[in-house]
């Protein structure tokens, strides 16, 4: 199989209380609509790891792992910031999360897969070096980026992000692979929002390029086309790490753009592109935000089509 789809139970337990959006049932719509579909006939199908300590300390603190540890729960709930909650297992979904993208970028730095998907949750692009926010604890896209460059020794490793908010905790986490060449950031999000951030980029190699409340595919589309793709081909990618988020949908309530499923369709198409131009066809892909759980499975089934080659 060219093609790896990476979960695990623990995504499922792991939950911030019965109104929060961030739930179990957005794994659990997204394994549905690909099965259903026969997506995952076309798959090598892995349980993910839990991620090792090594490779979780090459991008947060110590200290972070430690407060996750000791503020687990045995019961209840224990609370990060006013958003983001740990229930008692919501640190082995984080670790496992974790390990389902240096599982993925093994399988594909190593040839074995030419692409893989973790439907993994919590999210992670948010948590910073050595902090937990925004419902992200360990920032899985990250610690992706920085196992291709130090296990495998890629020199060039694109990290791209289209969630609907500015992945602050990649930013700062890989600022300084930014700033030696290693890592090219490409993303693009709603300006102003949670969290804030991305409009004064941290590295050269930052692309960030924010989009207007109530914009359409068309304003990412031209996002892409002039800014994301020039920087790319320049830059000439060993790897792509995609923060797949699916909340600028027009359907998705926690923000105001007006994204459709042939959106994610084509952004997906284009890093395909990059990435059979330059790095034989290598990405690895892994799930961050999308709230509506209709328009989240329909975006992924899209968004997955392109990485198997279906469409």
């Amino acid at each position: 199989m060219s093609f790896a789809y990476f979960t695990h139970p623990t995504s499922l337990q792991h939950e911030m209380g019965a109104q929060h959006p961030e739930c179990p049932d957005r794994v659990r719509v997204i394994d549905d609509f690909l099965r259903a579909s026969g997506l995952l006939d076309f798959a090598r199908l892995e349980i993910a790891p839990a991620a090792s300590r090594e490779v979780i300390l090459r991008a947060h603190g110590a200290a972070l792992l430690a407060t996750l540890e000791a503020r687990s729960p045995s019961t209840g709930y224990a609370d990060i910031d006013g958003d983001t909650t740990m229930n008692p297992y919501t640190l082995s979904a984080a670790l496992h999360a974790a390990g389902a993208a240096v599982a993925a970028t093994d399988l594909v730095c190593s040839g074995r897969v030419q692409r893989a998907f973790c439907n993994i949750r919590p999210p992670g692009h948010h948590a910073e070096r050595d902090q937990a926010m925004g419902f992200c604890f360990l920032n899985n896209a990250a610690i992706a980026v920085l196992h291709a460059i130090r296990a495998h020794g890629l020199q060039r490793v694109a990290i791209i992000d289209f969630d609907v908010h500015h992945g602050n905790g990649s930013e700062e986490i890989l600022r300084e692979e930014c700033d030696a060449g290693r890592v090219l950031m490409a993303s693009t999000f709603q300006y102003p929002l949670y969290p804030g951030s991305g409009t004064n980029p941290l590295s050269a190699t930052s692309v960030n390029v924010p989009l207007a409340a109530y914009s359409k595919g068309e304003a990412m589309r031209a996002a892409v086309i002039e800014q994301w793709l020039p920087a790319l081909d320049k830059f000439a990618p060993q790897l792509i790490v995609i923060s797949a988020g699916f909340d600028a949908h027009r359907d998705d309530e926690l923000a105001m753009l007006g994204w459709v499923e042939s959106d994610y369709r084509w952004v997906t198409q284009q890093l395909v592109a990059v990435s059979e131009r330059h790095c034989q066809g290598r990405i690895v892909s892994t799930l961050e935000g999308g709230y509506a759980l209709g328009a989240l499975a329909r975006s992924v089934g899209e968004h997955v089509k392109v990485l198997i080659g279906a469409d």
